[in-house]
């Protein structure tokens, strides 16, 4: 009984992972193992989280339309913050490896010109509320927002210079990500396009 069980499971799993395979911020989890219990061997699968919310209810077409959008720019955004949060990292512990002021504020300007190169035709592409979006999935991603980032890495003056930058388009690098409250229905968005829900 179990076995027919487990093997449509590992199915829908493999149809699943097929299906998101084009989509970075969905990992399929998927974990077979066994465990002894009192001298007889049990089967187990671990798989990704799946998040069960209430449905909702929209009041007219254009709370629907707003929600649609919403989940169209995180599944935009998301594996860019993603991607910052790799980034940031990886920076970090090789700026920890090397031996001088000098060597590390020059893997810096290297760091930033790959950037600049790389992401700058996606920034462009991107729609204003995408571009807001994406400094608090950064937030979300990195436990810090990004003029702290900037801050951290290229000093206070650099870190001002992008603030102002940004806040003559209207949006702030010192947005925070706040799941429990504003962005209560932008955190249950990403959670179910990080399980492959959505």
């Amino acid at each position: 009984m179990f076995r027919p069980l487990l093997i449509a499971m590992l199915l829908g799993c493999c149809l699943c992972a097929a299906a998101q395979d084009n989509d970075p911020t969905f990992v399929p989890t998927v974990k077979v193992g066994k465990v002894l219990h009192d001298g007889d061997s049990i089967q187990y699968m671990e798989m990704n989280n799946v998040y069960v919310y209430p449905e909702l209810t929209f009041k007219n077409k254009k709370q629907a339309e707003s929600y649609m959008r919403l989940v169209r720019n995180v599944k935009k955004v998301l594996p860019i913050a993603k991607e910052a949060r790799m980034m940031l990292i990886e920076t970090t512990e090789y700026l920890e490896t090397l031996p001088d002021k000098k060597a590390k504020e020059e893997h810096i300007k290297r760091v930033e010109d790959d950037i600049f190169r790389t992401y700058k035709p996606k920034m462009k592409k991107l729609t204003y509320s995408q571009g807001k979006l994406l400094i608090k999935l950064i937030d979300r991603e990195c436990n810090s927002s990004s003029y702290d980032m900037i801050k951290a890495f290229m000093g206070p003056v650099r870190a001002g210079f992008w603030q102002v930058f940004a806040w003559g388009f209207g949006a702030s690098l010192k947005k925070e990500y706040d799941a429990e409250g504003v962005d209560r229905l932008t955190e249950r968005v990403v959670l179910m396009v990080e399980a492959g829900q959505i």
